[in-house]
């Protein structure tokens, strides 16, 4: 997409040295500090910087992104002209990212005070600043706006940035940091807008009952709009809801949710609907577990169940079922956004920039937050986010202290790895695995050294405190043949193998299938057995990629 001011500036020299002094547009600084990419996979081109390393951006659309050297990214407006007027209108418009349109007359006033405080200081270094602006301004036809506007073009520029484009650190895939501090309305709000229009729509029009009730995401999504707001005059549709979700969901936790709006009354004539839901299948049998056979107690039931499990107030609720639902939306960037947002706090790092921001000395990892890192990895790759979760997985899988769950959780990490094509990096994985699990046999072919038991070194250079066993005495993972894990692992090696071959790495093709073999040879003849087909593809993709160079392997498919 081309824009306007962008191609005078490229066509004349001129307005191009113009806009890099004294306005830090520079289109001889189009080169970033480091790799970057957006979060959703947009379109993304340098097409300026500044003399403070911060690079401007053109995204889908036309929109401009700012990226600082600092790590902080937000969009500063909808094109490059109208990024362009901030920046000529408000040459400090970095000072300006905090500021906010006024709500009142004296608020105004106090932020044209701020910005002619802020024009007063740039003039004491450019004191032509009235000239060149007027000649910028003419040369790129732009129109001359108030100050006061101009911020608030800002403003809501900024505040749109997340989720379409969250800026990432493209080797580490870190989010940068919002280039402002304005506050932004919470997820639930956005997700449960469209449940408390259908809810108005359910009070309003019973015509619509049959047709929300019917789509899944909208049941699911009212439902949790009637849990924030409840009236008395819902139980009929509400019956219906919990009716529908039974019949085609099953047990999930909407069903639950909705056995409790419609139990917390405990009217008798609604205890055979909410009998027949909870004898529906065994899963709701179990799920619903402890619902009373009597009205009298129903209401006392559900009403612990509520205390326990739901509330009236959507910001109690976790934010990992905001996220699901986002995704059942079809907001997908909403969920990974704050998945993202997320996995950047969790974890050692996390840790000891939050000990560092209270003021306090870092100490050992915690570990607290360890069991979150396998939620997000599962919830990113839910939502396709296969790069995310092999990161939050490959942090996770570094915390473990038994060899068991380093091979386990290794083995899930191999799998993401090759699922998204980084086939060196599943190697690398498996490495892991096979030193977890004591496998290593320096006489047999191999994927190369594994590295996974050397100690955990985190980004900021603080240790992490060893929680398990020594090496030396780790025997959880003695055995692992006898087990699926055996299965898991030999599988693995020989997808990885098919992997490679249909890619055209016939190197690693060959040293994947002949570690599998060497593997699978050690398996319980039941797990043999299990592996055999898998082991025959992955030995015809290996030879075939090789050449015919793979050795013989006669214990492969026994």
């Amino acid at each position: 997409m081309t824009d306007h001011a962008l191609d005078l500036l490229r066509q004349r020299p001129d307005l191009a040295e113009l806009a890099a002094y004294p306005f830090n547009f520079d289109l001889d600084r189009a080169d970033h500090v480091e790799a970057v990419r957006l979060a959703s996979g947009g379109s993304l081109v340098p097409i300026a910087g500044d003399d403070t390393g911060g690079t401007f951006f053109v995204c889908d659309g036309g929109r401009v992104l700012y990226a600082s050297s600092e790590g902080q990214a937000g969009l500063i407006g909808d094109s490059v002209t109208e990024a362009l007027e901030v920046i000529v209108g408000l040459p400090s418009w970095h000072d300006c990212v905090s500021l906010a349109p006024a709500d009142s007359p004296d608020g105004e006033q106090r932020i044209r005070d701020d910005l002619a405080e802020l024009e007063e200081e740039f003039l004491e270094y450019v004191p032509e600043l009235a000239t060149f602006r007027a000649d910028l301004r003419a040369g790129l036809g732009l129109p001359e706006r108030s100050p006061t506007e101009l911020v608030a073009r800002l403003y809501d520029a900024l505040i749109r940035t997340e989720p379409e484009y969250l800026l990432l650190n493209a080797d580490e895939l870190l989010a940068y940091e919002p280039l402002d501090r304005h506050p932004r309305p919470p997820l639930w709000q956005t997700v449960l807008g469209p449940g408390r229009a259908d809810l108005a729509l359910l009070r309003a029009d019973p015509a619509a009952w049959e047709e929300v009730a019917g789509d899944g995401t909208r049941r699911a999504v009212v439902l949790r709009a009637a849990q924030y707001d409840r009236r008395e005059e819902d139980l009929p549709f509400l019956r219906l809801l919990l009716k529908r979700e039974a019949d085609e969901a099953g047990m999930s936790d909407e069903l639950r949710l909705a056995v409790v709006l419609v139990g917390l009354r405990g009217l008798p004539e609604d205890l055979p609907l909410l009998r027949e839901v909870h004898e529906t299948t065994y899963d709701t049998w179990c799920g619903l577990g402890g619902m009373p056979q009597d009205a009298a107690a129903l209401a006392d039931w559900a009403r612990d169940l509520d205390e326990s499990e739901y509330g009236t107030d959507p910001a109690d609720e976790g934010e990992l079922a905001w996220i699901a639902l986002a995704d059942r939306q079809g907001l997908t960037e909403h969920a990974r956004a704050a998945l993202i947002r997320m996995l950047d706090d969790t974890g050692p790092d996390a840790e000891i920039l939050r000990s560092l921001r209270q003021g306090r000395e870092p100490g050992p990892y915690s570990g607290a937050d360890r069991p979150r890192l396998r939620t997000l990895s599962h919830e990113l790759e839910l939502i396709g986010d296969l790069a995310q979760a092999a990161r939050a997985q490959r942090l996770y899988v570094s915390l473990q202290d038994t060899a068991w769950s380093r091979a386990s959780e290794g083995c899930t990490l191999a799998r993401l790895e090759r699922e998204r094509e980084s086939l060196e990096s599943a190697a690398a994985a498996l490495r892991g695995v096979v030193t977890a699990l004591g496998a290593d046999d320096p006489r047999a072919a191999s994927l190369g050294p594994g590295t996974v038991s050397e100690p955990v070194q985190t980004a900021l250079d603080v240790p992490i405190a060893e929680a398990g066993p020594d090496a030396a005495e780790d025997t959880s993972a003695q055995g692992w043949h006898n087990y699926g894990l055996g299965m898991s692992v030999v599988g693995e090696h020989f997808r990885l193998a098919i992997a490679a071959g249909e890619a055209g790495v016939p190197v690693l093709a060959s040293a994947a299938y002949a570690t599998g073999e060497r593997l699978l040879r050690q398996l319980i003849p039941a797990g043999r057995a299990g592996c055999a087909e898998l082991a025959k593809e992955a030995e015809a993709v290996a030879r075939t990629a090789a050449g015919a160079s793979v050795p013989d392997a006669p214990g492969a498919a026994t």
